[in-house]
């Protein structure tokens, strides 16, 4: 395209002065005067005056463009037409127009030269990556001194790109060594530059590389500043560099910049945190030299370090001089004062403070009321503790559980436990609910003071409210360990407790128990039971209930059923638990008529069902097509004063929608809304039997009336679950046409009622119509789509090859302002690197870092797995140590493609010590990584190593999978170690682990090899016994094998029962078979089979000629 651009334009009467630059594949300039109507043509350029009459016709197939610029009289013309003002948005989207890089730069300049700037960060920095992409340094140079004169701010991806042209590697991390490559290349920093770039750094968390450009800056005579100087400060601060805080400090003095108060305040409190208080003395005299006044903040900090190293006199002396000054202070300089005096027992000096903070305009708050109490409790002053309780209630203070807490430790710590224990029980009343830590307050009292049936009476009362105890730290330690499944800590800990001489108690036991059962283990859980009664700690219901709730849980209902009927044995009384837990498992084997019974006899037993007992009742009978006795148990609930709750309904809704009783489940959901608001898991449940019933209407208004319900907030995870829930039942057609219903009432307005639906018809290769559905809701009903959309649909593209329909919504998504994030980027990443379209994947890889769509660990590596599957193995390296050296954390899937491509290749020892650096940089090997590496030493033939590979992931506790013992029988049998292999595949077995078709050819191939066919045909049998149907190399290994060894009447057996089980031999399955007859002396045979092979259709290869008798 023909790009004309004017500018300096001046229209009067038929006059017309202006002057040109033609951009186009050369650059001319001109300046041109004309007093005409008529046009004129100068060279390659056609001129026309304001105004004039012109034909296009002729000048069709030529598009000429006019770019804007403004003249001194503030006008601008662009396509013909005139505008007020340039911006940089259209500067920007006229520099992407450009396909080539010299007119691109030429419009750049023009518009630097406009009297106002306009160019922005982003217009430059757009610039500079197309002027990287084609190497042209100095023009980027140029771009960037622009940028510097223009003071235009120079962001990460300016210095990136400046980098990346320079070739510099490593990312910002690499500025140090940059900076050199930049100034011989041209590149010249300013001051703002290198206060820009340390900013820069530091915000990336390079403090050390920070300082190393500081000191370039300080050698080439710039002077930094104060904000600079200041944040490095802090960076090196956080570091507890105390020395190179100190020598800031003392250059920038230097260097004539004078430190302000936040810079002062940075050392005192770098100091004071490091506890060199006469240091920070040292600093505060230094500003009253300068006269340079702290402000509140330093006298804050300089309070705060003085109290924290017992000199509070002179903290008192700073808050004096504080107040003296014209820095008054504020409420966080009080509740220092007050947190930190309270604790030393002089109250006459905390009321002080108190009496100042309101004097200063502050009102006491929950906080500093809950101090001021602390500060009474602690000299034993109760009374005037609780009357601070009560002025505090009197001015509308709230105290919250924390203040009660102290009032109850003040109390207990004077013996007055009546009074601690009244008011612990007032705590639910006041709305506050105790924790363990309120509990163990009265535990620890009762212990200290011989009580200790109190002690475990409250412990108890504690078990009973549901509250984990927190007695003993391992008991607390124990349900973390518990909950995560972490026995071999747990046992430590519990053993450790033994040994101590402390007697584990019931919870102990329940925490052990449960840990046991999260790893599987039920019969040690069950044990532990015995151990209990041998320690005479006697169980409780709680563990009982528990043991009860896993032995239901690992399908042993028998013995669930066992331990329950201990429990009188025990002297122990089930619970309403103890009757809940029985009940759901017998729902859960469909006993119902057992189930009914079990809950009629709680009552006589003495044990009311509470509402969880009728929701696991009701559970129980929806799930046996009960329903109807649910709906009548349901009655009986309300006759007992025991009142249903949202899952109670929900229940006998489900079983109602199970049914297919679409009717009866909308009258239950009515009669609901009565008493109770529905929740998300009513809808879910309802609403896809009544799509399914093809009442869309009716489930649109009972969507539309919970969308506007009080304090409820559907958001995308709502209408996913929702409408996943109506795809299953109620099928795609009918789940389009609810969302449809919901897109058209702007119910929904994102595309979150289309994520489930995308998401079926991907999964059931239907890409494109899932594409098309997308586009009619966005596109006609106004959804809003976002990048969860666009990746589901990208990725079910290219699943199934139609990639360059992916390409196009990810073009799609850019245009319409849907920025793609870092997992579009991961799909099609990954696309490019499985088809080796490497170049293609830097090119997406760049635009991916100049969009700020930071890179992942999973972007790294897709790239990493891309170069090695190109056989870029060297690039993936250096890419490995480039991003090392930064901020990536490497995993498994880092290290696999590397190490795998390195052994193909041969490079064993790089393979190796790529393989030990894992751990360098926190990251274990997996099985995966074990197994690359025990393929790659068998397939060179070092067979040990990979043996001592296998043996050495055992021992770090990495169980090895079926791909692993499959690969050393592989290598074992290659090398002719057959006995070796097998016992790697019987060991397969014993580990629990299947074999597969692949490990049983390769054994059957490797005994067979060695003449053990008698072996091969007996694993042959093991195999198809196993349900495992042979395949074509099965076949032909065995028929080579039995050939070898004579067995060829055998050989032919299986050749014919090949083809009956609908296989089609292949020319190595016709050589096994001429080899066979050929070696045992039929001539005549091998012949026949070579004439079948011939009519068959299938082609000799020059094994087969070789087979055949009387060939040299």
């Amino acid at each position: 395209m023909a790009v004309l651009i004017l500018c300096s334009m001046t229209a009067c009467c038929n006059s017309l002065s202006y002057s040109c630059i033609l951009a186009d594949s050369k650059v001319s300039a001109f300046s041109h005067k004309y007093v005409s109507c008529g046009g004129r043509k100068n060279g390659n350029l056609e001129v026309w005056p304001y105004g004039c009459m012109v034909s296009w016709k002729k000048r069709r197939k030529q598009r000429l463009g006019f770019y804007v610029m403004k003249n001194s009289c503030q006008m601008v013309v662009a396509n013909g037409k005139c505008k007020n003002s340039l911006s940089s948005e259209e500067v920007l989207r006229v520099l992407k127009s450009f396909t080539d890089t010299k007119s691109a730069l030429s419009y750049f300049k023009s518009v630097a030269e406009l009297p106002n700037v306009v160019h922005t960060t982003e217009t430059c920095n757009h610039m500079l990556e197309v002027l990287r992409a084609h190497r042209m340094v100095g023009a980027m140079s140029f771009v960037f001194e622009f940028m510097q004169k223009q003071i235009i701010k120079r962001d990460l991806n300016t210095y990136l790109t400046v980098f990346k042209g320079l070739d510099i590697r490593g990312g910002l991390r690499q500025a140090p060594f940059g900076l050199e490559r930049m100034r011989n290349a041209g590149f010249v920093l300013n001051a703002y530059s290198y206060n820009g770039l340390i900013h820069l750094l530091l915000q990336s968390g390079f403090s050390r590389e920070a300082l190393e450009v500081y000191r370039r800056m300080v050698s080439e005579g710039l002077k930094p500043s104060l904000k600079t100087y200041s944040a490095l400060m802090v960076a090196s601060g956080k570091r507890r560099d105390i020395g190179t805080v100190m020598d800031l400090l003392e250059e920038m003095e230097t260097l004539g910049l004078k430190p302000n108060v936040y810079t002062f305040t940075i050392c005192i409190r770098v100091l004071g945190r490091a506890g060199k208080i006469n240091e920070a003395f040292g600093i505060l005299k230094r500003m009253d030299d300068l006269g340079c006044g702290p402000d509140v903040v330093t006298y804050t900090v300089l309070i705060d370090a003085l109290c924290n190293t017992g000199r509070l006199d002179q903290a008192k002396e700073i808050f004096l001089k504080m107040k003296a000054s014209s820095h008054k202070p504020d409420r966080i300089t009080y509740i220092t004062l007050l947190d930190k005096f309270s604790g030393c027992g002089d109250i006459d000096l905390v009321k002080e403070f108190w009496n100042e903070m309101e004097a200063d305009g502050y009102a006491p708050d929950v906080v500093t009321f809950t101090i001021l109490i602390e500060a009474f409790c602690k000299v034993g002053n109760l009374d005037e503790a609780f009357d601070m309780l009560e002025v505090m209630r009197n001015q509308g203070i709230l105290p919250n559980l924390h203040t009660y807490n102290t009032l109850i430790c003040g109390l207990l710590r004077v013996n007055r436990v009546d009074e601690a224990f009244e008011l612990f029980t007032n705590l639910e009343s006041l709305g506050i609910k105790p924790t363990a830590y309120t509990y163990i307050l009265f535990i620890n009292y009762y212990g200290k003071s011989g009580d200790h049936g109190k002690a475990l009476e409250t412990f108890e009362k504690m078990k009973a409210r549901g509250i984990v105890p927190n007695v003993i730290a391992c008991n607390a330690s124990l349900y973390s360990l518990a909950e995560a499944g972490r026995l071999g800590e747990a046992k430590a800990i519990f053993n450790g407790l033994k040994s101590s001489g402390l007697a584990p108690d019931s919870v102990t036991y329940n925490m052990m128990m449960k840990c046991l059962s999260k790893v599987g283990q039920i019969d040690e859980a069950i044990k532990l039971l015995s151990e209990m009664l041998e320690d005479q700690c006697d169980p409780d219901v709680i563990i009982i209930n528990s043991l009860i709730d896993m032995l239901f849980k690992a399908g042993r209902a028998d013995e669930a059923w066992e331990m329950f009927y201990r429990m009188k044995d025990m002297k122990l009384a089930p619970s309403v638990v103890t009757y809940n837990t029985l009940i759901s498992g017998l729902g859960k084997e469909g006993q119902v008529q057992k189930a009914i019974e079990l809950f009629g006899s709680m009552t006589r037993h003495g044990c009311s069902p509470n509402t969880i007992t009728f929701n696991t009742l009701l559970d129980c009978l929806c799930k046996n097509d009960e329903v109807v006795l649910a709906l009548k148990m349901l009655y009986k609930m309300m006759t007992r004063n025991c009142s249903p709750d949202v899952r109670t309904y929900n229940t006998v809704i489900y079983g109602f929608i199970k049914e297919n009783r679409v009717k009866d489940a909308i009258w239950v959901f009515h009669q609901m809304k009565k008493v109770l608001y529905p929740d998300y898991v009513t809808l879910c449940t309802l609403l896809p039997g009544v799509v399914k019933d093809g009442q869309i209407m009716d489930a649109f208004k009972i969507a539309q009336d919970f969308v506007y319900q009080d304090g409820i907030d559907t958001d995308r995870s709502f209408w996913e679950d929702l409408m996943g829930g109506i795809l299953m039942e109620a099928g795609m057609d009918k789940a389009v046409l609810f969302a449809e219903t919901l897109a058209s009432n702007k119910i929904c307005k994102d595309d979150s009622i289309l994520v489930p639906l995308i998401r079926s018809l991907c999964r059931h290769k239907k890409a494109v119509l899932a594409r098309d559905l997308f586009a009619k809701f966005t596109k006609n009903m106004g959804v809003i789509s976002t990048p969860g959309a666009y990746n589901l649909l990208i990725d079910g593209l290219l699943e199934v090859d139609i990639t360059e329909m992916a390409w196009d919504l990810f073009e799609e998504m850019k245009n319409i302002g849907c920025s793609p994030d870092v997992s579009t980027y991961n799909l099609l990443l990954d696309a490019c690197g499985k088809s080796g379209s490497i170049d293609k994947l830097f090119e997406v890889y760049e635009e991916m870092i100049c969009r700020g769509c930071k890179p992942n660990t999973i972007t790294q590596n897709i790239v990493l797995s891309g170069l090695v599957k190109s056989n870029n193995i060297d690039k993936a390296m250096n890419m490995y140590y480039d991003l090392i050296s930064g901020d990536f954390s490497p995993t498994p899937c880092t290290y696999g493609p590397l190490i795998d491509g390195l052994l193909k290749l041969g490079r064993l020892e790089e393979a190796k010590q790529l393989f030990e650096e894992m751990v360098d940089y926190g990251c274990k090997a997996n099985c995966a990584i074990y197994n690359i590496l025990m393929n790659g030493y068998g397939k060179t033939g070092d067979v040990d190593a990979a043996c001592e590979l296998f043996k050495r992931m055992v021992k770090e506790g990495i169980r090895p999978d079926l791909k692993s013992y499959t690969i050393l029988v592989d290598c074992l049998c290659l090398v002719g170690r057959v006995d070796d292999a097998m016992h790697y595949f019987e060991e397969l077995k014993l580990t629990g682990l299947d074999p597969d078709l692949v490990s049983y050819n390769l054994m059957i191939n490797g005994l067979g090899r060695s003449g053990r066919v008698e072996e091969a045909l007996s694993l042959f049998d093991e195999m198809r016994s196993r349900g495992i149907s042979p395949d074509l190399y099965t076949y032909n290994s065995l028929i080579l094998n039995l050939g070898t060894v004579g067995m060829v009447e055998q050989a032919g057996k299986f050749y014919e029962e090949l083809q009956l089980m609908g296989l089609e031999p292949n020319v190595y399955t016709y050589n096994a078979l001429i080899r066979g007859y050929s070696v045992s002396g039929n001539p005549d045979h091998a012949y026949a089979v070579y004439k079948q092979m011939m009519v068959g259709g299938c082609s000799p290869n020059r094994g087969t000629f070789a087979q055949l008798p009387n060939q040299s």
